[in-house]
């Protein structure tokens, strides 16, 4: 059991975060263990095929994201400093590592990061973009809405029951009881006073269903949890385009934006729609001008995906499961 004792200035100092970072090392977790996360096996089934055949070589990050997993050194994650980071900004941070806290194991392929840590802080970051665009950028959109939904909404609680109603509902290894949280944790244990430092609360699709936690200086204590709905990030939304978006899109764009449910090629929708690829293709190009759609080279091929305006756009055009109120 690891507890963590709040004063009245923790209490003021805590807040929301997402991290794209930190879903960078959470996802490789899933990657080297699938069938321990069978939540995301339609999004293995989708990005190991493409990172095996983009050649990276990936070993450096695996190595640094041990499973089973005890504990991430947390130099290759720092909790982010504000609310809702790029990845770009995020590699920054990890670049600028004083080499004091570099530490990792006895790995050959970390041995640039033991002889030469700024060398080495280079090169994973490196490794960390080409992962991140081969593995996450085409879902990246549908990520980020799924996170600010749950940060949306526990800052509605926040604001309707105060701490106490916040603290209580994250998670159920996760409990709040005179200035004191409780959390049930699988390798850490023992008493923590955050010390004025507040915590930082990062919803994390990959972390489910364990939680992580950060409470060694010099970064702000942290807790990862799994958002509300996660189950569901995966799941195809609908078959067809919403009549109403159709009637402001035209039917071939509304159905080509409603099948971007998973990244796709410009062979693949056209093989899931009908459509000819020439037809296709320049149906993408006006959603792309549109800031619909966005592009991902993986490999050769490109993949498209819905930009955080597509998906907001199609989730206002579909009909809520209760239909129209009455």
């Amino acid at each position: 059991m690891l507890e963590l004792g709040f004063g009245l200035a923790d209490l003021a100092c805590t807040r929301f975060a997402f991290s794209p970072l930190w879903e960078v090392v959470a996802s490789v977790r899933v990657l080297k263990s699938p069938q321990e996360h069978p939540l995301h096996r339609a999004w293995v089934a989708a990005v190991r095929p493409r990172l095996d055949a983009s050649g990276l070589d990936w070993g450096m990050l695996a190595d640094l994201v041990p499973v089973p997993t005890r504990v991430i050194p947390a130099f290759v994650c720092p909790p982010p400093v504000t609310t809702s980071p790029d990845l770009e900004v995020e590699l920054a941070t990890l670049r600028s590592t004083p080499p004091g806290h570099v530490d990792v194991g006895d790995s050959p392929r970390l041995a640039v990061l033991r002889e030469d840590p700024g060398a080495g802080l280079e090169r994973l970051a490196g490794v960390i973009r080409d992962y991140w665009a081969i593995t996450l950028a085409p879902y990246w959109p549908r990520i980020r809405t799924l996170l600010e939904g749950d940060i949306l909404y526990r800052a509605r609680q926040l604001a309707e029951g105060g701490a106490a109603r916040l603290l209580n509902d994250l998670d159920p290894a996760v409990s709040w009881r005179d200035d004191t949280l409780s959390i049930v944790h699988r390798h850490v244990s023992g008493v923590r006073e955050l010390g004025g430092r507040g915590l930082l609360l990062v919803p994390s699709v990959f972390v489910w269903p364990r939680l992580f936690s950060v409470t060694a200086p010099p970064w702000q204590p942290t807790l990862r949890y799994s958002p509300r709905g996660v189950a569901t990030l995966w799941e195809r939304r609908g078959s067809g385009a919403p009549q109403a978006l159709a009637a402001v899109l035209g039917r071939s764009r509304a159905l080509i934006l409603a099948e971007l449910d998973v990244p796709a090629s410009t062979t693949g929708l056209s093989g899931g729609t009908g459509m000819s690829m020439g037809g296709i293709s320049g149906h993408l190009t006006a959603l792309r001008d549109a800031g619909l759609v966005n592009a991902h080279r993986s490999g050769r091929h490109v993949l498209y995906s819905r930009s955080e305006a597509g998906e907001a756009l199609l989730a206002a055009a579909r009909p809520s499961p209760e239909g129209p109120a009455g």
